[in-house]
This record gives structure tokens, C-alpha cells and sequence, in this order.
């Protein structure tokens, strides 16, 4: 990290909510699609259909694992475009009407609700309580009309908390709702059946879960239609024009089996997460250390909190990241997709937390590229960085 105070003690990586290192075994396929599937797989010489063939079995790959077809997947750009795709595609083939999203939305949502209001659509916000789940007796009265399309986060990424998916689905479903959902987060980390899931959009990327950048997807369920946001060669069932990263898609089928991989070996449960409730006992130990999000519902392998300083004066976040490095801990304060706001973090300020507290977050998420053993060296490397920032806080 180039201008930042090289790291005292081995570093390790606690930011796999933000992107995760490529597994080896990814880039061994994407060097290996560089090689066989180079061509453009819009050609229709020996070279192309090659091409073509390695995008549909990735394709394919990437849909059975999920529980969906191959025809009701598209590759994007990643989730970001997946999302926009979703809410955009979808309202383009409604009347104008009211799009529901949750209080702390991924800003990729957000940017796209805001694209809706400039062409008639109107906006609601349904609120969450302090551990960052929806209000579910609010859900109820705002799925009548004019509402047509809902957008929920599963996984927030920032606090952790867990949605309860298929309820909210099935309420949509009964109003004639359309749903999407950002499983951004959820996706390598828990068993998904989208056949059975009753949600009706879904998108995903591959660099959490140790894929490559620069290419996401969007689950549609059969019969609902989309409109497309980039035109031209048609590719993509015509709905996202462009030559295909058939590469990348290599390495995200290759990434997602590795890590269903890991859920059938340990019975569906995420091996992560009695790491991550290990780390949260140890740093609860500590004192001046509160959870953010729902301690149960949440995601497996993340942990948000809360630092105080020993006479509990909240700390900043962005100055914990900072000592953490110093002391070779790699987090996040809040999420890595939107920078530093006044007032703190926009999800936190929604779940009832104040401005300075708001403030003091942190996020710290795990992946397989980590061992048990380092993670026994955490808590006093976070004691450390605690002490450095309290005592060059002011007062």
C-alpha cells in the first residue's frame, strides 16, 4: 500500500466483504480459458465456437450451483451492473409506479432508485430496527398499489444482518410484486435455490468469494421481462450487448464451486463461522467492543462492531483502519463502496445509532484463505491499534 506505514507483524486480510483474494485454483482456470477460449464467442469458426463453449459451461456451472437454468442467467460487469440491470430492466417494461427499497441498501440500489424517480416513478424507504432488519409490519400496507417492484438487500454488508428472504418473498408474491434482491454477500456462503426461492430477480458478483473483478450476474425467473441498458450485438439473450468476458467467467463457475464446496463438506454451514464467533467472543473480552447488526440472523463469516476508548468515548473508524494496518490487520469502516460522510455511516445512522457513534464502526469479514491459528493474534493486535487512536484523540 503505497504512502501507508508498512505493517509490524504479518498481515492478514479481514476485508472479504470489500473482495477477496483470487483462490489459486481460479486463476489456474482462467489461465486456462486464456489459452483454449480466447476468441470471440460470437464467431463462428473453430476458434469462436471454442469461446462459446467455455462461456456456456460456465454459464452453466454457475446457474446449476445456484438452482436455476442456464438461460436465466446474464453476466454483467459485476453487481453493481447486475442491480441496475435488475431495476431498470424490470421498470422499463412497467408502468410507471413505486419502487420499495430497505433503509440500508447497497448505494448501487440506491443510484438506481434514483434513476426511477427521474422517469415517474416514486420512492419509499422501508425502515429497519437497530440490529438492521426490516420492518416487516410496514412491508404489508406498502405492497399495495401503486407498488410494482421492491428491492432488498439479503446480506448487508456492512452490519451483517441477514433479511428473512423467503417471507418477504412470498409476501411480494402474493401482492403481484416484482422482487429483487442484492445477494452480493449471501452468494458462496450459504445454499441457494433460486427454482424455490420466490424472489424474482437476484444478483451477484464473483469477487467475494474469491473470483475475479470485473463480472457479476443477474437471476431472472422465467416469463418476466427485462429491457436491456446496453444495446448493440445482442449478446447475452439480448440483453447486454457486448463481447463476452468469457474468461472471467471461467474463474467466477470455478470460484462458486469451491465454495459450495466448502458449505457440502461442512453440511451446509459456512466453516467460517465459528472462526468469526471466536474472534467476536475475544474482542467482546476486551471491553468497549458493541456488535453492530443481528447477532443471530446474519452472515457467516462477518463481524461488525462498535470501539470505545476505557472511558467509552467512541473512536474513529477510519483511524482504527489505519492503526489496524499498522499493526497488519487489513479492515474496513463501513463499506468499501461509498468513502467517509459526515455524521457516519448512512446504515448505522438508519438502524438508531447517533452520529458519533455512527462513526466508530468496524467491519471485519473472513474468508478461506485464513487459518484458526491466525486469528488467535487479533485481539491483541486490536487492543494495540484501540490504545494508539484513544490516545491521539483529542480531550
Amino acid at each position: 500500500m503505497a504512502g501507508v506505514t508498512a505493517p509490524a507483524a504479518q498481515p492478514l486480510y479481514l476485508d472479504a466483504s470489500a473482495g477477496a483474494p483470487p483462490a489459486e485454483a481460479v486463476l489456474e482456470a482462467m489461465t486456462a480459458a486464456t489459452a483454449s477460449a480466447w476468441a470471440n464467442p460470437s464467431s463462428l469458426h473453430g476458434y469462436g465456437l471454442a469461446a462459446a463453449d467455455s462461456l456456456e459451461r460456465s454459464r452453466q456451472t454457475i446457474a446449476a450451483l445456484l438452482g436455476a437454468e442456464a438461460q436465466q442467467l446474464t453476466f454483467c460487469s459485476g453487481g453493481t451492473e447486475a442491480a441496475h440491470l435488475a431495476l431498470l430492466g424490470a421498470a422499463a417494461a412497467l408502468p410507471p409506479g413505486r419502487l420499495l427499497i430497505s433503509a440500508v441498501e447497497h448505494p448501487a440500489v440506491q443510484a438506481a432508485a434514483a434513476r426511477l424517480i427521474g422517469s415517474g416513478w416514486s420512492l419509499e424507504r422501508l425502515p429497519v430496527d437497530q440490529l438492521g432488519r426490516l420492518r416487516l409490519d410496514r412491508l404489508e400496507a406498502l405492497l399495495e398499489p401503486p407498488t410494482r417492484l421492491v428491492s432488498l438487500i439479503w446480506g448487508q454488508s456492512e452490519v451483517g444482518t441477514l433479511q428473512p428472504l423467503q417471507a418477504i418473498a412470498e409476501r411480494c408474491r402474493r401482492a403481484g410484486v416484482i422482487l429483487h434482491s442484492d445477494a452480493v454477500q449471501v452468494v458462496g456462503h450459504r445454499s441457494i435455490d433460486f427454482a424455490s426461492l420466490e424472489v424474482d430477480l437476484l444478483s451477484f458478483t464473483a469477487h467475494k468469494l474469491q473470483g475475479p473483478r470485473g463480472i457479476g450476474a443477474l437471476l431472472a425467473r422465467p416469463g418476466l421481462e427485462l429491457r436491456p441498458l446496453i444495446e448493440g450485438g445482442g449478446q447475452e439473450g439480448g440483453l447486454r450487448s457486448g463481447t463476452e468476458p468469457v474468461v472471467l467467467a471461467a474463474g467466477f463457475a470455478r470460484a462458486l464451486q469451491l465454495a459450495q464446496r466448502r458449505l457440502e463438506q461442512h453440511v451446509g454451514r459456512d466453516p467460517l463461522e465459528p472462526w468469526r464467533d471466536h474472534l467476536w467472543q475475544s474482542l467482546r473480552a476486551l471491553g468497549g467492543v458493541e456488535l453492530t447488526g443481528c447477532p443471530s440472523e446474519r452472515l457467516p463469516h462477518h463481524l461488525s462492531v462498535l470501539v470505545r476508548d476505557r472511558a467509552g468515548r467512541p473512536l474513529p473508524g477510519r483511524r482504527l483502519v489505519q492503526a489496524l494496518w499498522r499493526e497488519g490487520l487489513a479492515v474496513s469502516s463501513g463499506s468499501a463502496c461509498q468513502g467517509g460522510r459526515a455524521g457516519g455511516s448512512p446504515v448505522l445512522r438508519a438502524m438508531g445509532y447517533p452520529p458519533e457513534l455512527a462513526a466508530s464502526g468496524l467491519r471485519l469479514s473472513l474468508g478461506p484463505w485464513l487459518s484458526e491459528e491466525q486469528l488467535h493474534s487479533v485481539p491483541s493486535r486490536f487492543e494495540r491499534a484501540r490504545l494508539a487512536v484513544a490516545a491521539a484523540e483529542p480531550g
